[in-house]
């Protein structure tokens, strides 16, 4: 491994206001990474865990959210955890890869031995020093298994016993390929989400990658979680030539341009998976960690209730004060009121939320300034992949007394005073 001098930056993808969309309706008046989750704004985890890589230089939060969106988190947690973060904000989504490549000049500032790449919207322990330490644990053990049998061939005992200790100091510069993904294993029927991947059992290379295949390929998927050298910028840059020399070289008739460029992507916008892991996976450039922790992609609201079960954090409440029972896996933020009575179960009140007496909230998320009414329950059956798997309450919804609300969505300010059930109230 190399010196204990070697510099790291971490970059963490944010995405913008035309993704998440499945998020809705709680993204429509926060950014998604701003959501609450465990009590902080969901970015807030991967920053934290990044806190701990050894020789940190700079976190870098890239998106195409506006600036004033992110300006007065940015400087809290800058002072909170006394590292320099900063958000760059791309012109137009570049990709995966492309947003990275976008900045690679203020990346590169600190002349980093490895970046850190990870997607915001993902939960999971973030063990980060310890990829960059097996990462070189891996490589150490391929080059020194081949260069002894090179050696041994050569009756070169002596040059082996020379070169070891420099080897191992420096196999990692001279083998260690551009980088190390984190990935884990799931159910086989899940596995067709995610990408798929196919790994050595001993040497960890990633031998193989496929991103949502159609058929089943492995059980092992990417985490999106990654470190790379400072080489990964040159494999985004040949794939962004060649999909530029493409452009160029193929000729088409102007039907077949129009046809073509609602389907096509420019040249600079460059994807990790497809572009970058998939071509990259069996040439010795990419090896693999393995967790065995909880982990959980953060796309719709019912995954954020989920990671409240999978996390086992300090959510997860059990009290009965004042006839209330409270947990297991309830999350309550600031200002919110609970009367008398109330049961709640497997669900997340957010701020200046009031839950009068003997109101119930299973499986649910209930949005900012929102009111559940006495006798009222709103539940659902706790599918969190499903659509309507849990009740979503966006800001300032009105539930009224005794109502009950099961697997429904209501988007803001609206005031409910009958009883629905599996319903989307626009």
């Amino acid at each position: 491994m190399g010196g204990s001098e070697e510099r790291v930056v971490a970059v963490i993808m944010v995405g913008g206001p035309t993704k998440g969309t499945r998020f809705r309706p709680l993204s429509l008046n926060i950014p998604k990474p701003l959501f609450p989750l465990a009590g902080q704004p969901m970015v807030h985890h991967p920053i934290s865990a990044c806190k701990r890589i050894p020789n940190l230089a700079q976190i870098y939060l890239v998106g195409f959210y506006e600036e004033r969106e992110f300006a007065l988190y940015v400087s809290a947690i800058s002072n909170e955890l006394r590292v320099p973060v900063r958000y760059l904000r791309e012109d137009k989504p570049h990709g995966s890869a492309g947003g990275l490549y976008n900045f690679r000049d203020l990346i590169m500032e600190d002349n980093p031995a490895h970046i850190f790449l990870l997607n915001c919207d993902v939960c999971c322990s973030f063990p980060l020093p310890e990829m960059l330490g097996n990462r070189h644990l891996y490589v150490h053990y391929t080059c020194t298994f081949n260069l002894w049998n090179q050696l041994r061939m050569l009756h070169c005992y002596l040059c082996f016993v020379l070169f070891f200790s420099s080897m191992f100091s420096e196999a990692h510069k001279r083998y260690g390929g551009i980088g190390t993904l984190l990935v884990i294993k799931v159910s086989v029927e899940s596995a067709s989400q995610f990408g798929e991947l196919v790994a050595d059992p001993v040497t960890k290379e990633l031998l193989h990658y496929t991103e949502k295949p159609e058929t089943f390929v492995s059980d092992l998927i990417n985490c999106g979680v990654y470190v790379f050298t400072p080489e990964i910028f040159t494999a985004i840059q040949g794939v962004s030539s060649q999909l530029k020399d493409r452009a160029n070289l193929r000729r088409v008739s102007s039907f077949e341009a129009l046809q073509s460029a609602t389907r096509s992507f420019p040249s600079d916008f460059v994807r990790l998976d497809q572009d970058i892991l998939s071509p990259l996976a069996g040439k010795k450039q990419l090896y693999t960690y393995e967790t065995r922790d909880f982990w959980e992609q953060i796309k719709t609201p019912g995954n954020v209730a989920g990671t409240i079960v999978l996390s086992d954090s300090s959510l997860s409440l059990a009290n009965e004060t004042a006839m209330k029972q409270i947990g297991p896996n309830v999350s309550i933020s600031a200002n919110a009121r609970i009367g008398p009575g109330a049961r709640l179960i497997s669900c997340i009140i957010l701020d200046d939320v009031e839950v009068m007496e003997n109101g119930v909230v299973i499986n649910a998320i209930v949005g900012w300034k929102s009111s559940i009414g006495k006798w009222s329950r709103v539940q659902a059956e706790g599918a969190y992949n499903a659509k309507l798997g849990i009740t979503i309450l966006g800001e300032a919804v009105t539930v009224e007394d005794e109502v009950v609300v099961v697997n429904s969505i209501v988007l803001p300010h609206k005031t409910l005073n009958v009883s629905v059930q599996e319903e989307i109230i626009l």
